[in-house]
């Protein structure tokens, strides 16, 4: 008999539990639609819980301060490893893979990628460092004192994939599509922070993001897509997968990424009967189940990840480095040209 797929709040979140999980699913989707990801995301997670993953969905609300909310989805997993815990035995089902960090996965859809992308860095053990370097001294002294009221200084993401769907390294320009208000918000210190340039230099001074993957969209024009290389300047310059491409093609494993037919939103849809309603009329809006490739993609993607996290806990063994909750590659943190500082 086939585990029923039904979530179940916990937290602040949504979980899906199955009753024999090979890993857990943290999922964070995109603006909007990430705030009710149970509805939104409905045909897409339910996939993932039948290939073996319990899900949880963490719903997030929408601001313009990253870091708080990049900051609370951290809170929110320690919350949740003890809770999964209890529930699971409370079910009877095995319960000790929620004790363990490196059975959590991190799946992201548009803003959500962004999110992963800043606990990844926050996970380093200089990130203190790049950001000094990155950003202005008074938002680094904000993301210690938001830290700090967490009390999460020593909670991090280390050893747990991630996978990144049409990532959003969001700006307030994409947040507010009238751009002389965005700039005003910009100017008098109410925009985004961080911005998507104090963004770029932390992944980029990061040595991190070892075990992450990128999937992307072919006609998306909100995240870019692997064929702006050939496009304008400016296009260039605007798309983040050919950013996240070109910053993470050079780490331990080589960047597992592909790039799908598709908009920005195909993660985004609800069955109906062999068809997937994708809730976008300006898009194909339906579509057949049997030419969708996104689920089984996300899931050839997960478990080459796995296989990754399993070699690179093993790299690290035998060099006396401890596990992967402990260590991955050192960070570089040298000074770069001025021009990169924010």
């Amino acid at each position: 008999m086939s585990p029923v797929f039904r979530f179940s709040p916990a937290s602040y979140s949504w979980v899906a539990i199955h009753p024999e999980p090979k890993g857990i699913i943290q999922f964070i989707g995109g603006a909007f639609f990430g705030t009710f990801p149970t509805v939104f995301y409905r045909y897409f997670l339910q996939t993932l819980f039948e290939e073996g993953y319990t899900i949880i969905a963490l719903p997030f609300r929408f601001s313009f301060r990253h870091w708080s909310t990049a900051i609370d989805l951290l809170k929110e997993q320690e919350i949740l490893q003890g809770e999964l815990t209890e529930r699971a035995a409370r079910l009877g089902y095995k319960n000790q893979i929620y004790q363990e960090k490196t059975s959590y996965f991190w799946l992201g859809h548009s803003l959500g990628c962004k999110y992963i992308a800043l606990l990844e860095f926050l996970s380093g053990p200089k990130w203190q460092q790049i950001a000094e370097f990155c950003i202005e001294p008074s938002t680094y002294r904000q993301v210690e004192a938001i830290l700090a009221r967490a009390d999460l200084k020593d909670a991090s993401i280390l050893g747990q994939p991630s996978l990144l769907v049409a990532p959003d390294i969001s700006d307030t320009e994409s947040a507010i599509p009238l751009r002389r208000v965005a700039r005003l918000l910009d100017r008098v210190g109410l925009g985004v922070k961080p911005t998507r340039a104090q963004t770029k230099c932390f992944v980029e001074r990061s040595g991190l993001f070892n075990l992450t993957a990128l999937i992307s969209f072919d006609k998306d024009t909100l995240a870019g897509s692997e064929t702006d290389e050939f496009k304008s300047q400016t296009i260039q310059e605007n798309s983040d997968v050919l950013l996240l491409l070109k910053q993470l093609k050079q780490r331990r494993f080589p960047l597992l990424s592909e790039e799908l037919k598709g908009k920005h939103l195909e993660p985004v849809g609800v069955r109906v009967g062999e068809f997937i309603v994708d809730l976008n009329p300006l898009d194909k809006f339906i579509q057949p189940l049997k030419r969708r490739r996104l689920e089984g993609l996300t899931i050839e993607l997960l478990d080459e990840l796995r296989l990754r996290q399993s070699q690179l806990e093993s790299d690290l063994a035998d060099s006396g480095h401890g596990t992967l909750a402990i260590a991955r590659s050192p960070e570089p943190v040298e000074a770069s040209p001025p021009g990169l500082q924010q």
